[in-house]
């Protein structure tokens, strides 16, 4: 399934921009893929990208670790042309044809399929905290959510948790390594890119769908369902994503430290650290 992890997850909920944010340092049959398949994460990857050995290797302002920055601009302007003639036209038109109780029913839906894959890794992070909580949402919103279309988890003290296999790697001491923007996939690092490896491959093994027979059906409701998820978050920060475009110089570096500086405050706040100031 499909998470965002914001810029990368990583955009599955829209960006909140402080009003202190300046451009420079602002800071988701058996074996087969679920609906993070190729198709459904070029729809999701394009949202992120808008959210999440060059002549400059390390950003002066935020840190991160560029040496790539060349090809990773030329995928970026990939990516972005890719977003203006496809992605961003279907999710207006998704937004104006389903209301928004329609358009939230889907989207906890999809999410509630991806807790397994968080328990799991905060189980070998050893958050034995937020992996129970996480097996609490999903027995909670699996049942009385009605399969998960409602998230009263959330309402009922238990918020929803981070875990993916690069936030792992982390966890075990594994840094960042340089900045990638992936074709189609948008912002990353090395070492997430290797965890988001992971997790497309190990998803399709624990999608809680794979309970149902439906096998030769089984790509093509996936595939849906991660397209309409992927389009779902990109409708969710049009305006959000326009107004970042409109104010930025260089778009390219601000959206390199808003995906880097979410993804480290995500991870430093899993890790039970203060967010830097």
């Amino acid at each position: 399934m499909l998470e965002l992890s914001t810029a990368a997850a990583w955009c599955a909920k829209p960006i909140k921009l402080s009003s202190s944010w300046r451009p420079a340092r602002l800071c988701k049959g058996r074996g087969r893929l679920p609906a993070r398949s190729f198709l459904a994460m070029v729809v999701l990857a394009l949202a992120a990208q808008l959210t999440g050995c060059a002549h400059v290797a390390r950003d002066r302002d935020t840190g991160v670790y560029d040496p790539l920055e060349p090809m990773n601009r030329a995928i970026f302007s990939a990516n972005m042309a890719v977003d203006r003639a496809v992605v961003k036209p279907v999710a207006k038109g998704y937004r104006a044809i389903f209301p928004q109780f329609v358009r939230d029913r889907l989207h906890s839906f999809v999410e509630n399929l991806v807790e397994p894959r968080i328990f799991i890794n905060d189980i070998l992070q050893v958050r034995l905290n937020a992996a129970g909580m996480t097996f609490a949402r999903f027995l909670m919103n699996t049942t009385a959510g009605i399969g998960g279309l409602f998230d009263l988890a959330s309402d009922h003290g238990l918020p929803r948790q981070t875990g993916d296999f690069g936030q792992t790697l982390y966890m075990w001491g594994i840094r960042d390594g340089p900045y990638l923007v992936l074709p189609f996939f948008g912002p990353s690092n090395l070492r997430d890119g290797i965890g988001f490896g992971v997790d497309l491959v190990t998803e399709g093994q624990i999608n809680p769908l794979n309970a149902l027979d439906y096998n030769d059906n089984r790509t093509t409701v996936n595939v849906t369902l991660g397209i309409i998820y992927g389009i779902d978050v990109r409708a969710r920060n049009i305006e959000t994503l326009d107004a970042l475009e409109s104010t930025s110089i260089d778009l390219y570096a601000t959206l390199r430290s808003a995906s880097q500086q979410h993804r480290h405050a995500e991870l430093r706040k899993a890790k039970g650290l203060e967010p830097e100031i």
